[in-house]
């Protein structure tokens, strides 16, 4: 399978078991609902009646004093006492193998190839952190809503991109599925491309 860089116009050979995949849209939506579920944090807690501080010694007896009767202080029922159904931290983790992870990797740059978003240069960088110097360059690729993934971020690039809302970009290490989604074309080194097509095959 061929690509041709955008910059230098070079024709390069990429794997077609690893770029030239059937897009397959029910394992692609199951790996992006796990790594969203894995997102979340389940820090949420409350006290309930047992951990609440207080006495467990009744208040009062139980009958002759003309109040209603109560066992607790820690009541739920009583200001400061315990929650009913306290809610406990909780973790919301799905578990998805590395076979199908590798897949859902395959099938997205798949499909932003066959859908001509992929767009692989062989070097990318700016001389200072700049982000006009950043859009200029984005500006001669036609590009205003992107992903760049470099194998390690160009300091410029990161300082350049951060104060952009439609262009973020990363170093290999923090890419993930569910953000080479988020952005209209991924704009890849040839380096890290290189180092993808290893790990996946």
């Amino acid at each position: 399978m061929e690509l041709i860089l955008k910059d230098t116009q070079e024709v390069i050979k990429i794997s077609k078991s690893v770029f030239g995949c059937k897009f397959n849209k029910f394992l692609v939506h199951q790996v992006l609902k796990s790594y969203s579920s894995s997102q979340r944090k389940g820090t949420k807690a409350q006290k309930s009646r047992a951990e609440v501080s207080g006495s467990g010694k009744k208040p009062w007896r139980q009958k002759g004093t003309g109040r209603a009767r109560v066992g607790s202080i820690r009541s739920p029922i009583w200001r400061s006492g315990g929650v009913t159904f306290a809610a406990k931290p909780k973790s919301y983790k799905k578990k998805i193998n590395k076979k199908m992870y590798r897949g859902a990797l395959k099938c997205i740059f798949s499909e932003l190839i066959k859908k001509k978003k992929l767009i692989v240069l062989k070097k990318f960088n700016i001389d200072y952190p700049k982000t006009k110097k950043l859009l200029q360059e984005l500006k001669i690729l036609n590009l205003t809503n992107a992903l760049i993934i470099q194998k390690i971020l160009d300091k410029n690039i990161l300082l350049a991109s951060r104060n952009l809302y439609k262009v973020t970009a990363i170093s290999l290490k923090f890419l993930h599925p569910l953000i080479l989604l988020h952005h209209s074309y991924v704009l890849i080194t040839l380096k890290a491309l290189k180092n993808i097509e290893e790990k996946l095959l």
